[in-house]
């Protein structure tokens, strides 16, 4: 059976980081997703049953501190995507893996593992890492910005090898050294499990283009002119530099109310009433989004969209007009989007209620 990120769904859709207690909205209101095993299996299957094609978590290893401790509760993704890989049938659960933070070896073996556990459902997720906090816990210093690349392009060039090379095989570099490489048994996934990676610098664009068969892109203040831009841009370097084409996704955070006023009410109390700011203004240090030259306000409003899913694009209105808003995402060329809400549970359920049947209505589903 083919993997469903690659079905015939014009727009695939996700959860994302329901590994986290909480989930990805920096808030003091009721969140609906504790850390616990039930809460994120029910997550899962409830998008299971509904036709979803994802499960992205969200690699945390400690949290940003503030009344909600944001992101300090946190299921680790390779063993949260066997068990709920185990537990669902059509989906595709993720692992999200810190690079630097596990050898290429065992991250090749896990990953085959959990392929198999999911009869051919695996993706991974490679990311590069950016806390560094959470690389002090691990005795490791912060790589500078290129050398993670280059670090992660030594770690994902053994990975595919070991699940694809039939041979054993030696491997010398600047950061690993392999003596008579292999794995057994391979992925069920042929070439292998399909890669996402999140780069958003222009050398991470270039590792998404050049290794990724799944891209995440962001705009935060441009917009759907500038999702175009995006995802054109990234399309054009998979084209043009390495031969490659590659989905596009996003995250996206949904907040869906019977009327526009109600939604933006709540969105108003989930954020500036009872937003844990003192978790995002950390947050916004560990990537260094401040910056003196950002008039106040700006760098509020920066603030306030990062404290909604990780700075994911706003869906905030009733189903018709969230709706909208997804076809013209689609219309500028995004293949997928990971989702988050307040409260996961409860409006997971509504999503696949309210939205989806309008999305099947506007051709961007058939299932």
């Amino acid at each position: 059976m083919p993997n469903v990120l690659f079905g015939p769904n014009k727009l695939k859709l996700g959860v994302f980081g329901a590994n986290l207690g909480g989930g990805c909205v920096a808030t003091q209101l009721p969140r609906g997703l504790p850390a616990t095993w039930p809460a994120t299996l029910e997550i899962a299957q409830v998008a299971d049953a509904a036709g979803l094609e994802a499960l992205v978590p969200v690699a945390r290893w400690r949290g940003f501190g503030g009344a909600t401790n944001f992101s300090g509760q946190s299921f680790e993704t390779y063993t949260w995507a066997a068990g709920l890989g185990a537990q669902t049938r059509c989906l595709t659960p993720f692992a999200t893996s810190h690079v630097p933070t596990i050898h290429p070896i065992v991250a090749a073996k896990q990953a085959a593992t959990i392929d198999h556990i999911t009869q051919g459902r695996f993706a991974l997720n490679v990311v590069c890492g950016w806390f560094g906090d959470e690389f002090a816990m691990f005795g490791r210093p912060l790589l500078d910005h290129e050398t993670r690349y280059d670090y992660a392009e030594e770690w994902l060039e053994i990975v595919r090898r070991l699940w694809t090379a039939e041979d054993e095989w030696d491997f010398s570099g600047r950061y690993f050294r392999i003596e008579r490489g292999v794995l057994e048994p391979k992925p069920l996934q042929r070439p292998h499990p399909p890669i996402m990676n999140a780069g958003r610098s222009p050398t991470g664009n270039r590792f998404a283009a050049r290794y990724a068969d799944i891209a995440f892109t962001t705009f935060w203040e441009s917009g759907h002119a500038g999702a175009g831009a995006a995802v054109a841009s990234l399309r054009r370097l998979a084209r043009e530099e390495f031969g490659r084409q590659l989905q596009v996704w996003s995250t996206a955070f949904v907040l869906c109310r019977p009327t526009e006023r109600e939604a933006r009410a709540d969105l108003h109390q989930a954020i500036e009433e009872r937003g844990d700011w003192v978790a995002i203004d950390h947050l916004a240090e560990a990537i260094r989004m401040d910056d003196r030259n950002v008039p106040l306000d700006v760098m509020r409003a920066r603030k306030a969209r990062l404290m909604a899913g990780y700075g994911s694009y706003p869906l905030v209105g009733t189903p018709e007009q969230i709706t909208d808003e997804l076809v013209r995402l689609s219309a500028d060329g995004i293949d997928g989007l990971a989702l988050s809400w307040v409260d996961y549970g409860a409006e997971l359920r509504q999503f696949t209620r309210e939205i989806v049947p309008l999305l099947r209505q506007a051709g961007l589903r058939v299932q």
